[in-house]
Order: C-alpha cells, then structure tokens, then sequence
C-alpha cells in the first residue's frame, strides 16, 4: 500500500474523511449562528442546545412513535424551529436595544437550563441511533461508509442553498435591508418583526438539522452541542462575524485541518482549530471573509 510521509493512505483518507464530517457540521452550524448574528446581531449560546435539540427529537420520534429518519429530517427541524420562534417573541426581542453582553447572558443561561433539564430526565449517557443508509464503498484507497458521504454532500447542498437564499433571492434582500435600515423596509409595507422571527427561526432550524443527521454517527446525548458550542464560535469568528460563506468555506476547511492534524499529529487536534483563529485575529481581525467597520 503507497504511503505518503510514511503515513499509509487509508488511515490518511479515512482521517480526512472524519474531518470533512466534522467540517460538515462546523459549517450548517456556524452558518445558523452567522444568520441569526448577521440578521439579528445577536450571539447565540443556545445553538449548541438547538443542536442537541434536533437529534433528540429524531430519537424521540424513532423510538416512541416509529417515525423514520427522512421524516424527521423535516419534522425535527420545523419542530425545534417553532421552539426558536417562540423563543425569540418572549424573550430575545427585549434585549435587541442592548449591549451584546446581554443576548450572550440570555442564550448561555437559556442553553445551561435546556441541557440540564435533558440531562436529568435522560442522563449524560448516549442512546444510539440507527444508520438510515448501511453499508459503504471501498473506493480503493479507503472505504467509505455510505451514510457519512451522504451527510457531507447533503450539508454542501444546505449551506449552498442557504447561501443562495440569502444573498441571491427577493426575500433574502429583505432580510438584508430590515437590519440596515427597518424604517425604510416597514415603508415598503414589510412586517419586519415577523422577519425577524423567522430568521431566528431559520438559525434554529439548520442547528437541529445538523442534529438530525449527526444522531446516526454520534450518541444522542444532552451534552452533544456543548461539546460543540465553543468550537462553532471559532469556526464563525475565523469565517466573519455574519459571513455567510465565510462559515460555510471556514467549516469545511477547518474540518480537514482537524483531520489532518490527527494523523500528523494527534494531540494537537483538539486545539488546532483555536491556533488558526489565534493567526487570523493577529492578521485580519474581522475574519477571512469579514469586512473591518
């Protein structure tokens, strides 16, 4: 078998494509924190919860009602996007007059009482979650399992088209203007609240569809998003604080830095990521894609 660095190549790719997983994750995540943020200037510590949220009520659905994973790959989403919205009329539309610090007091202690209350009723342990696509491809150079393929090329196709919908559509130009300027916006006859909310909605949303597609390779736990919250923040803050492609190109390539770093050197992956945006702030302080105000 060829190696290269005298690392052979199925334990190479087989890494990679662990990273690109991650990165798969990295990007539909930072890419709902940097729409709520980008739209909503909010910092939202509840995206990790919303995150563990979707996979739990995938689970749920499977295991009480029988429901399969392609439909709660539509119903988890809506269901936890709904708990958002609800979220955000009660509380979060207090705060959108004040400082940051406020919002990131709000989420954070939002996100330590939805952990907790899931922590107790269903413990720190992770329940399984059947893989909806078996079996795999053995490509040559390293096999492949069938799902985990699926799960990179879906979240490509979601950040895209999120992209697309926001920077290239009618609706996505609203929502661009109603934080710029929402006097002119209501002018036009636009209920800018009700945008509002719906774009909180849609942050959520993509955190629990995240959720949904990471319960078939990870366990569903209460702790899940946690372990993935801090992470996610410096995917955004490398990407651009509200840089929608930035989170969506930022995810993914530090999926596979992280990938990498684990087959040349392993004790440095779980740090690695937080040593790039280390470089990136002392060179660009807005971001690789962020603009400097």
């Amino acid at each position: 078998m060829l190696d290269i660095f005298s690392i052979p190549l199925p334990a190479l790719f087989g890494q990679l494509l662990l990273g690109l997983i991650n990165g798969a994750f990295y990007a539909m995540l930072s890419l709902g924190l940097a729409v709520i943020f980008g739209m909503l200037n909010v910092i939202n510590f509840t995206h990790g919860a919303m995150y563990m949220l979707g996979a739990f009520a995938a689970w749920l659905m499977l295991t009480n009602l029988s429901i399969p994973f392609w439909a709660s790959l539509v119903l988890a989403p809506l269901i936890v996007g709904l708990f958002g919205i609800v979220i955000e009329r009660l509380l979060l539309k207090r705060i959108y007059h004040l400082d940051h610090l406020y919002g990131f007091l709000l989420t954070f202690g939002l996100a330590l009482v939805i952990e907790g209350l899931f922590q107790w009723r269903w413990g720190s342990s992770g329940a399984p979650y059947p893989a909806p696509i078996p079996g795999g491809y053995n490509l040559g150079f390293m096999f492949m399992p069938a799902y985990r393929g699926f799960v990179v090329v879906a979240a490509l196709v979601i950040c895209l088209a999120t992209w697309y919908g926001i920077e290239r559509t009618r609706l996505g130009a609203y929502l661009r203007a109603a934080t710029e300027n929402p006097t002119l916006v209501r002018a036009f006859g636009i209920n800018v609240p009700r945008l509002i909310t719906l774009t909180y909605g849609l942050g959520v949303a993509l955190a629990a569809l995240a959720g949904v597609l990471a319960a078939p390779i990870q366990q569903v736990s209460a702790l899940m998003g946690s372990n993935l919250v801090l992470v996610v923040f410096a995917v955004v803050v490398i990407g651009g604080m509200g840089s929608i492609m930035g989170s969506i190109v930022t995810g993914f390539g530090l999926g596979l830095i992280e990938g990498l770093t684990k087959v040349v050197y392993p004790p440095a992956s779980n740090t690695v990521i937080f040593v790039v945006m280390a470089i990136v702030l002392m060179v660009k302080p807005a971001g690789l894609f962020g603009q400097s105000k």
